[in-house]
């Protein structure tokens, strides 16, 4: 099914940020920062347990606290059980994302895509959420840059667990809808060929975004388009290098990337069109994407997502992206 209906708008709020990612991040900025989601209009909250071993939930749960739950549509992730036993996040094996929540809590987090601990974790993510249900559940990075030549294991074991399990949950009425949230395409094409389960929809993370998109519009969104299966756009500034800062892929940016935006920044600048609008409007000008999740930690930056969603960009600057192949000529753009 589509989740066009479940959600409340085309902008959401992601809170990986929220889990000390990158930086350690005050309990008052945290709750700000929710805070000022709310009051802009945005109603969809994407977080999950591996964000700071479980901080951006907590941190999530508090900041909602209070507000009618049926007037929000919140999704977390399965994959990784949180134990109360402690371990040093700084060394963590986290593939290609290392140190990636080094300033999270030190609780030790364990990879199971296992049936029971599917529901193992969506039972402790309602709890640190503080809420009595979930709408929308993620399985979370069966995908090559956690797992290396060994992910298709780790894909079998969703499959055959996490997949069947939120499956009967959804068709059960206990969540709205299910799917992967991964940063690699592969895992949602192999999904996509399967004959069961089906899953309602994807998070995919920094793969269809001014940056890099080439790869998911060979096949993959053609494909869920077809079969009614809707993409959300996580990490639509390409883990914060779109919109001004030195992150691409969760690491620091490589100068061949670097050169890339400043090429894009110089064609905005000459159209008059801010950056963040193009990145944003980009990603979700494609028929099979519904909603990008971008992620915050400053109040302010929840303000300039929204004013970058309506901002108005002339057709003169997709044309410019294009020839200087920035672009891909097959990719859809606002207004077009």
């Amino acid at each position: 099914m589509s989740i066009t209906s479940l959600l409340p708008g085309r902008l959401g709020f992601g809170t990986a940020p929220l889990g000390n990612m990158f930086r350690a991040i005050p309990d008052d900025e945290a709750a700000a920062t929710v805070a000022a989601a709310w009051d802009q209009g945005i109603r969809y909250y994407d977080t999950a347990p591996f964000y700071g071993a479980g901080l951006s939930e907590i941190r999530l749960g508090d900041a909602l606290a209070g507000r009618p739950r049926d007037a929000y549509v919140l999704s977390t992730k399965v994959g990784r059980v949180i134990l109360d036993e402690t371990e040093d996040p700084g060394a963590r094996d986290l593939g290609e994302k290392g140190g990636l929540f080094e300033h999270g809590r030190p609780n030790k987090m364990v990879n199971d895509y296992s049936a029971d601990a599917t529901l193992r974790s969506i039972e402790d993510s309602l709890r640190r959420l503080g809420t009595d249900r979930l709408d929308i559940v993620w399985v979370h990075d069966v995908a090559q840059d956690f797992y290396g030549d060994a992910w298709l294991a780790a894909y079998e074991s969703a499959r055959t667990g996490a997949f069947r399990v939120l499956q009967r949950l959804r068709e059960e009425g206990v969540i709205q809808a299910w799917g992967l949230g991964v940063n690699r395409v592969e895992p949602l094409e192999l999904t996509l060929d399967l004959d069961e389960p089906k899953p309602d929809a994807f998070l995919l993370a920094g793969r269809y975004t001014l940056l890099d998109h080439d790869r998911a519009l060979q096949r993959l969104l053609p494909a869920a388009a077809a079969q009614d299966v809707d993409i959300v756009v996580g990490g639509p500034y390409s883990s914060g290098v779109l919109a001004g800062g030195q992150h691409f892929e969760y690491q620091k940016a490589p100068a061949a990337v670097l050169a890339r935006v400043d090429r894009i920044k110089a064609l905005a600048a000459r159209h008059d069109v801010p950056v963040k609008a193009a990145a944003l409007q980009f990603s979700l000008a494609h028929p099979a994407t519904v909603a990008a999740v971008p992620g915050a930690t400053r109040p302010s930056r929840i303000a300039e997502d929204v004013s970058a969603l309506d901002a108005k960009i002339p057709a003169e600057f997709w044309t410019a992206l294009r020839e200087e192949g920035l672009i891909a000529d097959n990719a859809p753009v606002p207004g077009a």
